[in-house]
């Protein structure tokens, strides 16, 4: 069998385009003692991949140049030399881009496909949902009557905290960029108000008009000048979580929150979220997730590209916004 991938070829400056890639066709490696061989069903695309493309270490060590770029995937376990792991399993992991993985046993998470599909372990029910569980719950800790603005409010993290912060008996504003986008947050998800940055001269303006009170947690995706934004328009003990800064992560020269002082003046709080430290936790948002779902308090879409050859191309409608839902590859076996 022969397993495509694609390795980061050259670090980029700025967006990351298929330059930066490299496609390889070697043979698929065989598991040793105590790893597994994965078959790759499915590849998550999020926006934290960008950072991994720098040199350096953050809260994670960046991808070398010739390695297999980092991503987590979803897959089944077709070669098994761990104790843990049967031939047949279905499986999560840092499986990196390609068709084929082989990891140690400790690195992956087994998965239960007659709860929910496959798929959804990369988006709802993995990294970034329980990146909008924890964050909003653990950090923010939001309180019934409160306001709840959110940045990148039409992707996956932010569309589940705005909904969780629905159920939790908070209003709801977000920031999303279109008509399209702002009209499913409103009219499918029925958040309070939506904000369409791309057709909005003044946000801040548009803010002080639609959350007169103020915003008692603000979850920002977006960082840039929708952070500034925001940060005029914060009530007294409000709480912001950092999650990202999908405006920024394709800047040379970043730019960060001007209107920080306001947090003083309101009494606030300013925090960062990252999912690893909640892995040991993780089945306490799926319960919790999955049970939301079902009573029908929670939507989730999906936006699957098939062929792994489709990745430089793909990864990039995260940061242009053409996404509509959770970005995945679907990887298509020959």
């Amino acid at each position: 069998m022969i397993n495509i991938r694609y390795v980061l070829e050259a670090r980029p400056s700025g967006a990351a385009s298929e330059q930066h890639f490299r496609r390889e066709e070697l043979p698929v490696q065989q598991p040793e003692e105590g790893e597994v061989l994965i078959k790759v069903h499915n590849i998550s695309l999020d926006p934290a991949m960008r950072g991994w493309m720098n040199e350096g270490t953050t809260y994670v060590k960046g991808v070398e140049v010739g390695a297999v770029m980092r991503a987590f995937g979803a897959g089944e376990v077709i070669v098994s030399k761990h104790p843990g792991y049967l031939v047949g399993q279905m499986v999560t992991g840092l499986l990196g881009v390609q068709q084929f993985a082989v990891e140690k046993g400790a690195y992956l998470t087994l998965v239960n496909t007659d709860i929910a599909p496959l798929s959804w372990y990369l988006g709802l029910l993995g990294m970034p949902g329980l990146t909008a569980y924890f964050g909003l719950l653990d950090k923010a800790n939001p309180k019934a009557g409160e306001t709840v603005l959110v940045s990148g409010a039409a992707g996956m993290v932010g569309s589940l905290v705005g909904q969780i912060a629905k159920i939790k008996g908070c209003k709801v504003a977000g920031i999303a960029g279109g008509s399209e986008k702002c009209t499913y947050l409103t009219d499918e998800l029925g958040w309070d108000v939506a904000i369409d940055y791309k057709n909005t001269p003044d946000i801040a303006a548009r803010l002080r008009e639609t959350v007169p009170n103020g915003i008692d947690v603000f979850f920002d995706n977006v960082g840039g000048e929708i952070l500034n934004a925001a940060l005029t328009q914060l009530a007294r003990g409000c709480r912001i979580v950092i999650c990202g800064a999908i405006s920024q992560y394709n800047q040379t020269t970043p730019v960060g929150p001007s209107n920080y002082l306001k947090i003083v003046s309101a009494r606030g709080t300013l925090t960062g979220i990252i999912v690893f430290d909640y892995f040991p936790r993780a089945q306490e948002a799926i319960n919790d997730i999955s049970s939301w779902v079902k009573e029908g308090k929670i939507k989730y879409r999906e936006h699957i590209i098939p062929g792994i050859e489709q990745f430089p191309a793909a990864l990039n409608k995260l940061f242009t916004g053409e996404n509509q839902g959770k970005l995945l590859i679907q990887n298509i076996h020959a």
